[in-house]
């Protein structure tokens, strides 16, 4: 497998093209990437900012450039060197009309060549989840009529801008009437339509149409618009689809979807025409050599993983570089047997927290949260929100399981039974899915679908707890027909499910270090040290040393610098709660008083005042008044965004206008220039905490660079990146800043203002990536080791080392640093640091990679000795 020296993330869209790319290659070089690493750039929905609701898996997105724009790019990479990895999608495409294949599934429903393509149930008509209110008042309100669809060359339901077509077997009912000549010859020709010809149906209608005189044309829509009511609802009852209110999609859904996005239909990748179909193109760029790896988003939601894998492995051969977008939790394994590279990284982002959090002082941040914020602890929060999505948003998911359920167990228990057995074990789940197939569950598997059970045990009686182990037995066992069926479409929504509560609910409830609400991460961890990061470390070395280490992505909550400066908030939970206990006095006419509360309430203010604390990139002692105003037009994206992923007091289903005006008042306020005395105090209390964060990003950046696995550099996060979520973190990054920064550093700058310019994490991160492709069997291949440390300030120093054969490298660097900063300057903080050297790394020759020269190694390595100290890469010369 070729695996790449570091990758570069970058996101197409919202203004970066195929030709905008093109212009960036010379940075890259200068940073010393290896690979591009593409987001989604096949053809996608009109106006796509992300490029994942896919519409057609074998042309590229006209928006980006087409194949023209795209060979232009790829043949630019391949001149300077650059490889490059495209971020695929088999789990699911747009369920747009956009989508050649969706399109024709819903014209001609089973009928259809695609129909098998996306998992429907079809044992009744397919749901379109696109009205704003029933089919019955949309039609009463004359908000649907039946048009002439002249451009695609069919019979449409039209409902505003939407034009859903008609099957053709319907149309001599609908044109039964009809004036003139034009509505006959529309019959006729669609007396002989079939789907396997649709396209070719669709231009004969269309130069039918086109044909026609335009005083026909004006007839027969005419004649269209003015059929009755009834009529249309029968013409309506005629098609393989229904058109529903958008809100019943959580709860009658005929489509398996994406999490619970109505407008992203699953796909049967499982199928082998399936397969083929959606991945002509990519295993085509794979085969001729322009694309050299592979990203596969969300694996987890495919029905077997595994054999997907397997299939795509044998598909595009041993040397190309695979990952896939796996949240791996707590003590949970990458299935072995998985022919990967390893994960996109989300694991490394919360290992990487050990380093940085004092969890000595969890228990006063626990109390100082809970006396201003009041509230419960992050599991029942967590518990809540799981319960929250199974009687909600994925009621649908859940009846469907029920049903699937009582296929599979017998008749013995009714739906409701098994449906209140279900949820508690998925409540109960402590990981995103199993990966049963046909055979009986592997042991690992078997191990937690047993702990969730007996946990969801304890919350039954009677026939549900009956239910409850004949559920499990059918998961556990080997699998054919509907238990097989029950088994996938088990293991297909318990991630969503976890996915919804955790990420995107429970971790905007509960507020206490929102450094630790990150994608893979636990936000209530205690127990962390170096030691568990050394754990992590040598599991990852041993289990997936060839993975993607990121610290940043499209989907993380904040960019790695805000998160970077907040851990330094868990060395100083009483500072921080004075701080906002003084804010909350000095913002207190700026709290609105509402019926349900106060808004904001004070754990969602606990909250607005750290997530401006990791987003505020100016912290000077005077502001610039500019950047408080771009500020505040971004953090109004992130509280909306706050408030209704919460799903407390509003919803994007249920806007609360009136909560959410306050809080946005509230959170303008903060940001006033008419609240200068707040934003004093809220600056200078900063300070402390955003230098200590200057410290925390640089070793942030140092170990992702030194440690198992491929660094990725996320799009603009070379410096200082204190983005919030997203679309926050998906802008245009200001890369000339940046190559002008790259260009200004001759040698490794660590001074305050470098430090606060960007100019010493760009330098570090060019340096680093050198320093691999100088050495790439070394952090490809090599292992990790502990090294021991003593001295003073010992608890504010990481240490290891890398070895491959005769090759080695010394790492070290400071965290846990808030306190150090505040007795001075960092720069001689670790002078009486001494690490100990295994006898394989000491007597040894050593070249300072960060600051050049050479350094003769004992069985100590004393810092004092070492130019650059307390950061250090030593590598054997």
């Amino acid at each position: 497998m070729t695996v790449p020296i570091a990758t570069y993330r970058l996101q197409f869209r919202n203004g970066m093209t195929f030709d905008k790319a093109i212009t960036l290659i010379d940075h890259w070089k200068a940073l010393g990437i290896s690979h591009l690493y593409a987001s989604p750039i096949f053809s996608a929905t009109d106006g796509s900012t992300h490029g994942y609701d896919v519409t057609d898996p074998n042309a590229f997105d006209a928006a980006l450039g087409g194949r023209e724009g795209f060979d232009r790019l790829a043949a630019a990479l391949k001149a300077a060197g650059i490889g490059l990895i495209l971020d695929i999608v088999p789990n699911h495409m747009a369920a747009s009309l956009e989508n050649r294949w969706w399109r024709s599934v819903v014209e001609w429903g089973e009928q259809s060549p695609y129909a098998h393509y996306y998992d429907i149930d079809w044992s009744r008509p397919l749901t379109i989840a696109e009205l704003g209110k029933s089919f019955d008042e949309a039609l009463d309100d004359a908000e649907i009529e039946i048009r002439l669809d002249e451009a695609a060359g069919n019979l449409a339901l039209g409902y505003y801008e939407s034009n859903i077509p008609l099957q053709p077997s319907s149309y001599s009912a609908v044109l039964d009437g009809a004036p003139g000549t034009l509505g006959a010859k529309i019959v006729a020709l669609a007396a002989s339509a079939s789907a396997q010809e649709d396209d070719a149906f669709h231009h004969t209608m269309h130069t039918l149409i086109a044909g026609s005189s335009e005083a026909d044309r004006k007839a027969l829509a005419s004649f269209l618009a003015g059929l009755p009511v009834e009529r249309v609802k029968a013409a309506h009852e005629a098609q393989a689809f229904r058109l529903v209110h958008w809100k019943t999609a959580a709860s009658d859904l005929s489509y398996r979807r994406f999490f619970e996005v109505a407008g992203l239909a699953g796909l049967r990748v499982e199928a082998p025409d399936v397969f083929e179909a959606a991945h002509r193109l990519v295993l085509d760029l794979v085969r001729d050599g322009t694309v050299d790896g592979l990203r596969i988003d969300h694996v987890d939601g495919l029905a077997d993983p595994e054999g997907y894998l397997k299939t795509l492995r044998d598909a595009v051969g041993p040397d190309v570089y695979l990952v896939v977008e796996k949240i791996i939790e707590e003590d949970e394994r990458v299935p072995a047997s998985w022919p990967i590279a390893g994960t996109t990284g989300y694991e490394f982002i919360a290992a990487l927290a050990h380093l940085f959090v004092d969890s000595s002082l969890a228990k006063a941040l626990d109390a100082a949260y809970a006396d201003f914020a009041g509230g419960r602890d992050y599991a029942s929060i967590l518990r809540d929100a799981k319960q929250l999505m199974l009687d909600r948003n994925f009621e649908g998911e859940i009846k469907r399981l029920a049903a699937l359920a009582r296929s599979s167990v017998g008749k013995a228990y009714e739906a409701e039974t098994l449906e209140k057995a279900l949820k508690a074990l998925i409540t109960a789940f402590p990981v995103y899915r199993t990966y049963g197939t046909r055979e009986a569950l592997g042991a690992d598997d078997r191990k937690i679908l047993d702990g969730a059970a007996a946990e969801a045990a304890g919350t039954l009686s009677g026939d549900s707890r009956k239910a409850l182990d004949a559920i499990v037995a059918v998961l556990s066992g080997a699998a054919e027909g509907d238990a097989f069926e029950f088994r996938s479409r088990f293991q297909q929504v318990t991630g969503p499910i976890m996915a919804k509560a955790m990420e995107d609910t429970a971790f905007y409830r509960y507020h206490r270090l929102l450094a630790l609400n990150e994608v893979g991460g636990n936000p209530a961890e205690e127990e962390m040290s170096v030691a568990r990061f050394h754990a992590a470390m040598q599991r990852r070395a041993a289990e997936q040393p060839q993975a993607i280490t990121t610290t940043s992505t499209h989907d993380t909550k904040r960019g790695e610098d805000a998160r970077a400066r907040l851990y330094a908030l868990s060395e100083a939970p009483g500072v921080w709660a004075q701080a906002v206990s003084r804010w909350h006095g000095l913002n207190a006419g700026l709290i609105t008083t509402l019926d349900d509360g106060p808004a904001p309430e004070p754990a969602v203010e606990w909250a607005l005042y750290q997530a401006l604390a990791g987003a505020f990139e100016e912290t000077s002692a005077t502001p610039d008044a500019g950047a408080i105003e771009a500020l505040k037009e971004r953090f109004s994206a992130y509280v909306e965004k706050m408030l209704r992923e919460a799903k407390m007091r509003s919803d994007w289903s249920d806007v609360n206008e009136d909560y959410e005006g306050a809080v946005q008042a509230f959170a303008a306020g903060l940001l006033s220039p008419d609240n200068k005395a707040f934003l004093d105090d809220f600056v200078q209390t900063l300070q402390p905490f955003a230098r200590a964060g200057f410290v925390n990003g640089l070793t942030q950046t140092l170990v992702k660079m030194t440690a198992p696995g491929v660094p990725d550099v996320y799009q603009g996060s070379e410096r200082a990146d204190f983005s919030l979520v997203d679309p926050d973190n998906r802008r245009m990054p200001d890369y000339p800043a940046m190559a002008a920064r790259l260009e200004q550093t001759g040698g490794f700058p660590f001074d305050a203002e470098a430090r606060a310019s960007g100019q010493a994490k760009i330098a570090l991160t060019a340096r680093l990536i050198s320093a691999r492709r100088a050495a790439p069997g070394l952090f490809e291949d090599g292992d990790y080791q502990p090294l021991e440390i003593s001295g003073e300030a010992s608890g504010s120093v990481v240490a290891y080392a890398r070895r491959s054969g005769d090759a080695a490298a010394i790492i070290v660097a400071p965290c846990k640093v808030l306190g150090i900063l505040e007795k001075g300057d960092i720069d001689h903080a670790f002078d009486a640091i001494q690490v100990s050297l295994p006898e394989d790394l000491a007597g040894r020759s050593y070249r300072n990679v960060l600051q050049g020269g050479a350094i003769d190694v004992g069985r100590t390595l004393d810092l004092r000795d070492v130019q650059g100290a307390p950061y250090v890469l030593l590598i054997t010369e």
